[in-house]
């Protein structure tokens, strides 16, 4: 044992601890910290982006802001709950609009989730057979999804013209289903040319996390229940979809929140101004803040929204939460 060997055991017997014990809790916290170090230009970056706008939305809310304020929207008069008053008043003509704007909403994304997680999910489920050429029909599904959303869209836009429009040609002039041509962008009709176009453009999510979820079901038992007798239906319902249950909770959660808050589909087809029919509340509050130059209104109207969307994700998992506990159970 050499002379330092030696003062280090003496010096570490003196002070009742091991010499190297704080050079290795040191080193410990460094590793330990580094994740969070890694993380923090991340967070702050989303702070920037969502948080401090967000803070910036609610107070505006409280705020007169019109457009004679925009030049310094500090300088306008605090209005309290003013706003909150004008947008659940719903027999004024503004609350009233807002509450058919959100039943719009409310139908057309129960719709649209509903459509895009049956689609997504049969074609999972077709698609989990192997057979030649499964890898490009994969592929093709993904098309609509991967397409950025203005060109997808805008391509709809020309199928759905009156008179020169793929829809009408198809519909009107080799199937004969209509008696004349249909307006697909105005009147009745755009809610259900939304919600096409809000389907195409949705369902590949599904068919990709739906997929994803197949994946890490045994194929054991499958066989096991073929064995047994069990039908394609039986398979399905018995074996795919109880095992699916953890990634549907969390698709349609994330479906909905999506197609609730989707500003860019009705803003792209039907312009600054959306049918009544397709009316939905994204649109509506940029009607109320840039066309009418009310911020303040549209600000408020933006935190009921805020607001109703955490109570339906809080109640969404808080039910899905107690249905998991009781089938563990």
């Amino acid at each position: 044992m050499t002379t330092t060997a030696v003062r280090e055991t003496a010096r570490g017997d003196a002070s009742g601890a091991p010499a190297r014990e704080p050079r290795r809790r040191a080193g410990r916290i460094r590793r330990t910290g580094l994740p969070y170090l890694l993380l923090l230009p991340a967070l702050l970056l989303e702070l920037l982006v969502h948080l401090v706008p967000m803070a910036v939305g609610v107070v505006m809310s409280f705020k007169e802001l019109t457009q004679f304020y925009i030049r310094d929207w500090g300088t306008a008069p605090w209005s309290g709950f003013a706003n909150y008053r004008v947008a659940v008043d719903f027999d004024a003509p503004v609350g009233e609009a807002l509450l058919h704007s959100f039943f719009v909403t409310v139908g057309f994304t129960l719709l649209s989730v509903a459509l895009c997680w049956l689609t997504g999910t049969a074609a999972a489920v077709f698609m989990q057979d192997t057979f030649r050429g499964r890898g490009l029909l994969r592929a093709l599904f993904l098309v609509p999804y991967a397409l950025p959303v203005y060109a997808a869209v805008i391509t709809w836009v020309f199928m759905f013209q009156h008179d020169n429009g793929l829809v009408n040609h198809v519909l009107h002039d080799q199937l004969h289903l209509t008696g004349k041509p249909s307006f697909w962008l105005i009147g009745d009709n755009s809610f259900y040319a939304l919600l096409v176009v809000s389907v195409w453009k949705g369902w590949p999510f599904a068919f990709l996390i739906v997929t994803a979820g197949l994946q890490n079901i045994p194929g054991e038992l499958y066989e096991a229940a073929a064995l047994d007798g069990a039908g394609v239906w039986q398979r399905i319902r018995r074996i795919t979809l109880p095992s699916l249950r953890p990634v549907n909770q969390v698709l349609v959660l994330v479906l909905f929140l999506w197609t609730f808050n989707d500003f860019n589909t009705p803003y792209v087809l039907f312009g600054r101004a959306a049918p009544q029919a397709a009316d939905l509340v994204s649109v509506h509050i940029y009607q109320a803040s840039f066309v009418t130059w009310n911020f303040g209104t549209g600000s408020a109207m933006s935190v009921l929204l805020l607001l109703f969307l955490l109570l339906v994700t809080g109640l969404y998992l808080m039910f899905t939460s107690r249905g998991r506990r009781t089938a563990d159970v």
